[in-house]
C-alpha cells in the first residue's frame, strides 16, 4: 500500500475533481479559486451532480450541513471539503490512488 503525503493527498484530491468539473464545463483555463457558480458556469443541478462525484469518488456523505456553497464554489473550496470529510488535513487518513 502507497501512503501519500498531506500535500500530495490534496494535489490528488485537486485533480480528481478538475478532471470532474473539465469533463462537465468547457473552460480549460480553470483557475483553482475561481468562483463556478459567481462566475455563471454551474447551476444548482450541476451543484448536485458535483456532490454525488464526490460522494462516490471520495467514499463520504455529503449530510445537509455540508450542503452550503462555499463548500463548493471553487476547485480550491471543494478539495478543501473532501479533505475535511476524509480525515485527510494535516496528513491524517491520506486517501489511496485509486
Amino acid at each position: 500500500m502507497i501512503t501519500m503525503t498531506a500535500t500530495e493527498n490534496e494535489e490528488h484530491i485537486k485533480q480528481t475533481v478538475r478532471g470532474f468539473l473539465l469533463s462537465s464545463i468547457n473552460m480549460p483555463n480553470l483557475n483553482d479559486e475561481d468562483n463556478l457558480f459567481e462566475m455563471g458556469i454551474v447551476n444548482s443541478l450541476f451543484a448536485i451532480q458535483l456532490m454525488t462525484f464526490i460522494e462516490r469518488t471520495f467514499d463520504l456523505e455529503v449530510e445537509t450541513e455540508d450542503l452550503d456553497i462555499d463548500n463548493f464554489k471553487s476547485l480550491n473550496a471543494t478539495t478543501e471539503f473532501v479533505m475535511r470529510k476524509t480525515g485527510s488535513s494535516n496528513g491524517r487518513g491520506a486517501l489511496q490512488p485509486t
